[in-house]
């Protein structure tokens, strides 16, 4: 028997600006569930927060250190992440979040451009 096929999916800020949207995304990832597959799924910050935390990096500095920055833009990726975990527990499907740490991703620490430098599965499979 071939094993369940991976599938990613994205969704971006827009997918995520409300509980609405967030609820809806998260139907979708349980109809993908149900039908077999394996699931990575990559969000987005919910719809402007990342001009927000931006605006609010602004209002402290015109030059914010560049590994801050990141840390705090992130921030807006781990509250959607945790929020469709949430609305997926809500449906009674088992989710976890992650940071892209967590999940095995590895950069090459070029903040504000970063690349991928290498990835380990093993934490995702799991």
């Amino acid at each position: 028997m071939a094993p369940p096929s991976l599938v990613v999916q994205k969704y971006g800020g827009s997918s995520l600006a409300d509980a609405d949207r967030i609820k809806h995304v998260a139907g979708r990832i349980a109809q993908e569930r149900e039908a077999g597959s394996q699931l990575v799924v990559v969000v987005s910050a919910m719809g402007n927060t990342t001009d927000h935390l931006l605006a609010a990096a602004a209002s402290i500095t015109d030059e914010p250190d560049p590994r801050e920055l990141d840390l705090l833009l992130a921030t807006g990726e781990h509250m959607s992440g945790t929020l469709v975990a949430m609305a997926l527990h809500a449906l009674n499907m088992p989710a976890i979040s992650l940071t892209g740490a967590q999940a095995g991703i590895r950069t090459d620490r070029s903040h504000g451009r970063a690349r991928i430098a290498n990835v380990d599965p093993a934490r995702v499979r799991r």
